[in-house]
C-alpha cells in the first residue's frame, strides 16, 4: 500500500484507489481495536471484498455496512475518492473553496458540490474541543463582535435609503485566547449585552482576563473577569490591551466570504464561520508546532463520525428530499 498523502496531489491520486479510502477511514475511525458495526456494536463482523462492504454476524436490520454508515458521508453515492479531494480542498484552502470550484475539479454537479461542501463544514464543527477559553492563570482572552453583510454603496438606492447602519447585516461575536482557539457565534441581526455576556460566560472560564473595545454590552462582566478596555475612538493598542488578534480573525472571515462565496445567506452564516474557525485553530499544534495539509485533514476526518445533514435540512424545506 502507497504511503499515506502528504500533498493534495499525492492525496488524489492516493484516494483514486476504493481500497485506500476504506483503509484511511476505517484506521482513523476504529484504530487498531477493530471494525465495530454502527447498528449493534459488536465486533464479530468480516468484510465482503466484492462489495467492499462488512457483515455484521449478529442478525439484525441492517447487519451489511460500508465506511459511509453514521457519518457525513451516509446514503451518498458519490465516491470516497471525490468525497475526501473536496475536504482535503476545504481543511486546507486558507480562503476556502466554492461550490463552482468542486463542481469543475471533481466532475459532480455544482448543486450536489453546494450539499457536499455543506455537510464537509458539519464535520468541521467542533463545540466541545478544548472546554473553555482562558483556563490557565492570567490567561487573556480577547473579544470582539462584527457586521457580515452586503456593502450599502452595492445596494439600490431605493433599499439603501431604507437601510439604517447595521440592518441588512448579520453580527457575529468572536473569542480568541491569545495563544490558544477562536471560538465564534452568529448572533443575529441585533448585538444584545445580556445575550453577549451569556455566551462569553458559557465559553470563558472565570477569573480570566478579558480584553474588549468600548460597546456598553460588555458592562458587568467584571464581576467574574478582570475586563480591561480599549477604547477604539482614541487608540487601538495601549500595551497589552488590544483586540487585534480576534481582529485578524474577522480579516480572514471577511476575506474567505467577500473572495470565494460572495454571497451566504444568514441562515448558514454560522456553517461558514465555523469553516474559518476549524482552519484558524488548527494552524499549530498544543506545543505550537505547525501543522501540515495532511494534519489538518487527519483532524477533519476524525470528526466525520455521528454527523448527519439531510439535503431538507440543509435547505430549511421539511419534508423535501433528494439524492446527490
Amino acid at each position: 500500500m502507497a504511503h499515506e498523502p502528504k500533498t493534495l496531489q499525492e492525496a488524489i491520486q492516493y484516494f483514486a484507489d476504493p481500497n485506500n479510502c476504506i483503509d484511511y477511514l476505517a484506521n482513523r475511525r476504529w484504530g487498531k481495536d477493530g471494525v465495530v458495526c454502527p447498528t449493534c456494536g459488536s465486533r464479530e463482523v468480516s468484510f465482503v471484498p466484492s462489495r467492499r462492504v462488512w457483515q455484521c454476524k449478529t442478525r439484525h436490520p441492517r447487519c451489511q455496512f460500508s465506511i459511509k454508515v453514521g457519518t457525513i458521508f451516509e446514503d451518498s453515492p458519490i465516491g470516497l475518492d471525490k468525497w475526501l479531494t473536496a475536504m482535503w480542498m476545504v481543511a486546507n484552502c486558507k480562503n476556502g473553496v466554492s461550490s463552482w470550484e468542486v463542481h469543475r475539479a471533481l466532475g459532480v454537479t455544482q448543486k450536489s458540490a453546494w450539499f457536499m461542501l455543506q455537510r464537509i463544514r458539519l464535520a468541521l464543527q467542533d463545540k466541545s474541543a478544548g472546554g473553555k477559553l482562558g483556563g490557565g492563570p492570567h490567561s487573556k482572552v480577547e473579544i470582539d463582535e462584527t457586521f457580515i453583510g452586503g456593502k450599502a454603496r452595492n445596494m439600490h438606492k431605493s433599499r439603501r435609503d431604507r437601510m439604517t447602519t447595521f440592518a441588512s447585516k448579520t453580527a457575529v461575536m468572536g473569542m480568541l485566547e491569545r495563544g490558544g482557539k477562536v471560538k465564534a457565534t452568529v448572533l443575529g441581526n441585533k448585538r444584545r449585552g445580556s445575550q453577549m455576556q451569556e455566551i462569553v460566560r458559557e465559553n470563558v472560564a472565570s477569573g480570566a482576563w478579558l480584553m474588549t473595545d468600548e460597546f456598553n454590552g460588555y458592562a458587568g462582566l467584571s464581576k467574574d473577569y478582570t475586563h480591561l478596555v480599549i477604547n477604539h475612538l482614541e487608540r487601538y493598542v495601549q500595551g497589552n490591551v488590544h483586540t487585534q488578534g480576534i481582529e485578524n480573525f474577522w480579516s480572514l472571515l471577511k476575506r474567505t466570504l467577500g473572495g470565494t462565496y460572495v454571497a451566504v445567506e444568514p441562515f448558514h452564516l454560522f456553517r461558514y464561520v465555523d469553516e474559518q474557525a476549524f482552519r484558524f485553530n488548527n494552524r499549530k499544534d498544543v506545543d505550537g508546532k505547525k501543522l501540515t495539509d495532511a494534519d489538518r485533514f487527519d483532524i477533519a476526518v476524525s470528526q466525520i463520525v455521528g454527523k448527519r445533514l439531510t439535503y431538507a435540512e440543509v435547505t430549511g424545506k421539511v419534508g423535501e428530499t433528494a439524492a446527490f
